[in-house]
């Protein structure tokens, strides 16, 4: 059974997406810069180490309220 949760959307080019296929989470970004990437991890551990990585708290301190929506969709995962 495949589970897909959706972690933020702007538009059709800004968006990603995370889908739990048994063991596997494979998580989709799509973006109007790079395309489309898909990564995949063994454990939701290694997601939100990847997550807090790539959403550094840095970058949002002038929006904090985006970036606590973005770690709250991921931890629901």
């Amino acid at each position: 059974m495949i589970k897909k949760h959706e972690i933020y959307k702007k538009d059709k080019w800004n968006m990603m997406t995370v889908e739990v296929q048994g063991r596997y989470i494979v998580l989709r970004e799509i973006s109007d810069q790079w395309g489309e990437e898909t990564h995949t991890f063994m454990s939701r551990p290694a997601l939100m180490q990847w997550a807090e990585t790539r959403f550094p708290k840095e970058e949002y301190e002038d929006n904090m309220e985006e970036w606590r929506s973005i770690m709250a969709a991921f931890k629901g995962v």
